[in-house]
């Protein structure tokens, strides 16, 4: 299929690693050019070196998204390059496993700063130019703990419900705009970060080292879902690149899982 994306310009944040870079490369793949934002030089180049040896268009811009500065520097570096971003995908953040008690309100602060306002910074910067160009793509990395929290997590939880409503907030205020806004929404996915928390979680239960076998135990024991495995990145980047496509122009506003049946929910 034809996604029409030839001669878009992309910034996918957080995507010198895992679900981030899988959907930078597939947006390369379908003929977008791609900025690659991370704080990591060495892997945002690693990224942008494959992309390019497999004949797509890759630059990297590096800055922190906590801050205005980072952020401000990465738009700068975004639009020197391409001239214009028609595609924003805000998937950088940070993932801490901290419980209810182990969490102090100052890291509630900061989780918030790093994986909500960062989003917020990016799109206050894109957006002005976008209702220029008169089209415009703007999709929200979550988790399916933003609709279905775990007891763990809290903090992460908060944020990744606040992209979700963030979400349809921004699609009303975008309204015949020519921009959408939607989110994707990721259940359990096999990241190399999930592998090494795995892995290190069979450890404790004795499953083993068998990746597969500690797979499947983790589906039934810890992460259902009616689906019986964990999800790949690609799954994920093929929906974000088929919602930051021409052909989606009629979803605007929405949260798509990609979950596995994880959530058990009418939506």
């Amino acid at each position: 299929m034809d996604l029409h994306l030839g001669g878009k310009k992309a910034v996918v944040t957080g995507s010198s690693s895992g679900i981030g870079e899988s959907i930078a490369k597939r947006l390369a793949q379908e003929g977008a050019a791609v900025v690659i934002q991370g704080r990591n030089e060495k892997e945002a180049q690693r990224v942008a070196a494959d992309i390019e040896g497999a004949g797509g268009k890759a630059m990297i811009a590096i800055g922190d998204l906590s801050t205005d500065d980072g952020a401000q520097r990465v738009v700068d570096k975004a639009l020197t390059e391409l001239g214009a971003v028609d595609i924003l995908v805000n998937n950088a953040g940070a993932y801490p496993v901290l419980g209810w008690m182990e969490t102090t309100p100052d890291q509630w602060m900061q989780l918030f700063n790093q994986n909500v306002v960062s989003a917020v910074r990016m799109i206050r910067l894109l957006v002005p130019q976008m209702k220029k160009l008169g089209w415009g793509r703007i999709i929200q990395i979550a988790s399916a703990v933003g609709v279905q929290p775990m007891a763990g997590l809290p903090s992460y939880n908060v944020t990744k419900a606040a992209s979700i409503n963030m979400t349809v907030s921004l699609a009303k205020e975008l309204a015949n705009t020519g921009i959408t806004v939607n989110t994707v929404t990721p259940g359990t996915i096999m990241t190399h970060g999930w592998e090494e928390w795995a892995r290190g979680f069979a450890k404790t239960r004795g499953w083993g080292d068998d990746m597969a076998e500690i797979e499947r135990r983790a589906v039934q024991e810890l992460l259902p879902n009616s689906v019986g495995r964990v999800g790949r990145v690609n799954e994920v980047a093929d929906l974000v690149v088929f919602v930051a496509s021409p052909l989606a122009g009629y979803i605007n506003g929405a949260n798509l899982r990609i979950d596995g049946g994880y959530v058990q929910s009418v939506n």
